[in-house]
């Protein structure tokens, strides 16, 4: 019976997942699409560097949060030290905080990024008269460079660092009124 229910809830979870995936792909993608099409190279560079680092900043929330240690917490909570709570529920649902953090949204960032870089390539050729090929490899292999390299970088940041990030995260989620 209970093997059921978990069953049934890890299947709620996936189709929740899932929709909260398409929304927000939806919803960055309509704003990168309608803001990149009225902007020139510079801020199209911008919004593109700005969707690699929220990308690289919800994959080290995620990674820390799956990385840090309950107990840590459950004490803080008990000292009710602000944040705590908020962080105990985010280890007690790593599992989920990960999956959003790193799936859903690191994963939409990265392929909404791929897609400001058309956009930035589209410039290039259109309106300096670049080589085609030349230019949409080089900002394709750009674009993975500073998100791979990124996340690279930034998860052995979040592995030592969890703590603090995952307490952070927990405060500002509480002055959101998560609790």
């Amino acid at each position: 019976m209970k093997k059921q229910k978990r069953r049934k809830s890890d299947i709620e979870w996936i189709v929740i997942v899932t929709i909260l995936a398409f929304i927000i792909a939806l919803i960055m993608s309509l704003f990168g699409e309608v803001i990149l099409s009225h902007v020139g190279l510079l801020i199209s560079i911008i919004i593109t560097l700005i969707f690699i680092m929220l990308g690289i900043i919800f994959d080290v929330i995620g990674v820390a949060t799956t990385a840090a240690d309950i107990h840590v917490f459950n004490s803080m909570s008990s000292k009710k030290v602000k944040g705590a709570s908020t962080s105990v529920k985010l280890i007690n649902n790593k599992n989920r905080v990960s999956s959003i953090c790193c799936d859903v949204v690191g994963d939409v960032c990265g392929v909404i990024s791929g897609s400001s870089g058309v956009a930035i390539a589209t410039i290039l050729i259109l309106d300096l008269k670049m080589n085609t090929l030349l230019v949409s490899a080089l900002i394709t292999a750009f674009v993975s460079m500073l998100t791979i390299g990124g996340k690279a970088i930034c998860k052995g940041f979040a592995i030592k660092n969890s703590t603090a990030i995952v307490h952070r995260v927990g405060i500002i989620l509480a002055k959101l009124g998560f609790k």
